[in-house]
């Protein structure tokens, strides 16, 4: 419900005391600000955060919402939890800015994903999974590379075995302390299911580090830290078991590269975050430790973003689909 918000409501948050009162509608929007140029580093995107709360509450500095909503937008997109609770308070608090519940929810759905439990009883409050595209606050940011969309292979030869991977990803070194069992394992499973052993095994380094007994919080087992659900999946019912972790994770890794028509960092944040995540997001999703996850992985597979991928294996994600029209008709202007 939208009502005249007298001015000593607002005087506490915004230091307008001597104002004439002004309705939700007339407070101030904040722009989204400009694209960034180069890399970003988590420490910048602390800063960022840190900065935003001094602007917000007045600490140190003269309090000035507006520009603390710009640095909490600018931190929630590359996926401070923080960053995004504390710009959807701002939003349904109308602190400052104008109110936006429907944003807010986006953004406190986001830092929930991330384990925030506050963020998680205002989203309840709320009434659960927010709807509609999440707002230009938790879109993918400029620095991320656009979509990449390699060709399919060939199909399967007789024997019912792919063809080897393409030369760069032939060439690429393999973790130095992978132990030599699992390497040659993943060596003779590579070609059936189409995926380089270099791929393989940076995400298994990142995963478990060739631990097969490790286990995460979240219940995810083995060599490929597998959850369960996604086990059963792909035919996988003892995680412990390093034969069947590896195989099953390998059959995932498939499947996510068919559904990113070989984009090698959509598949692997969809392997940290789930493809559903990265489906909604339009992209890698506003998680710190997926972005992170994506990052760490590509940097040691020499920044390939293009693997040849097996299209019987699933159809193309919607998204890729929605996402390539967009850039076609944006090319087409």
């Amino acid at each position: 419900m939208r009502r005249l918000v007298p001015l000593l409501l607002l005087a506490a948050s915004s230091g307008w005391a001597q104002l004439p009162a002004l309705t939700l509608e007339q407070l101030p929007r904040p722009s989204m600000p400009p694209g960034e140029r180069g890399p970003v580093v988590p420490a910048q995107v602390e800063r960022w955060r840190q900065e935003a709360k001094a602007l917000e509450y007045g600490d140190g500095v003269p309090r000035n919402e507006v520009a603390a909503a710009k640095l909490y937008c600018r931190a929630a997109r590359y996926g401070d939890a923080e960053a995004q609770f504390s710009l959807g308070w701002m939003l349904t608090n109308a602190r400052g800015i104008q109110r936006n519940d429907a944003e807010a929810a986006h953004l406190f759905a986001a830092a929930a994903e991330q384990g925030l439990e506050q963020a998680q009883n205002m989203l309840d409050k709320m009434g659960g999974t927010p709807l509609g595209d999440p707002p230009p606050c938790l879109r993918p940011p400029e620095t991320d590379p656009p979509l990449a969309v390699a060709p399919p292979p060939p199909p399967p030869t007789r024997s019912g075995k792919g063809p080897a991977p393409v030369s760069l990803w032939a060439t690429l070194p393999l973790p130095p302390h992978a132990p030599p069992a699992i390497v040659n394992y993943v060596k003779v499973l590579a070609p059936e299911y189409q995926l380089s052993p270099a791929l393989v095994l940076a995400v298994m380094a990142t995963e478990s580090n060739f631990d097969p007994l490790a286990e995460s919080p979240k219940k995810a087992q083995g060599l490929m830290q597998l959850l369960p659900e996604t086990a059963l999946r792909f035919k996988a019912t003892r995680l412990r078991d390093p034969a069947q972790n590896i195989r099953a994770g390998m059959a995932y890794l498939r499947w996510l590269l068919a559904y990113y028509e070989g984009d090698v960092m959509l598949a692997l944040a969809g392997y940290n975050a789930g493809e559903k995540a990265v489906d909604r997001y339009l992209g890698v999703p506003p998680y710190a430790e997926t972005r992170l996850y994506v990052r760490k992985i590509m940097a040691a597979v020499g920044g390939q973003r293009l693997h040849p991928f097996d299209a019987t294996a699933t159809p193309p994600s919607p998204m890729v689909l929605r996402v390539k029209t967009a850039m076609q008709s944006l090319q087409a202007r």
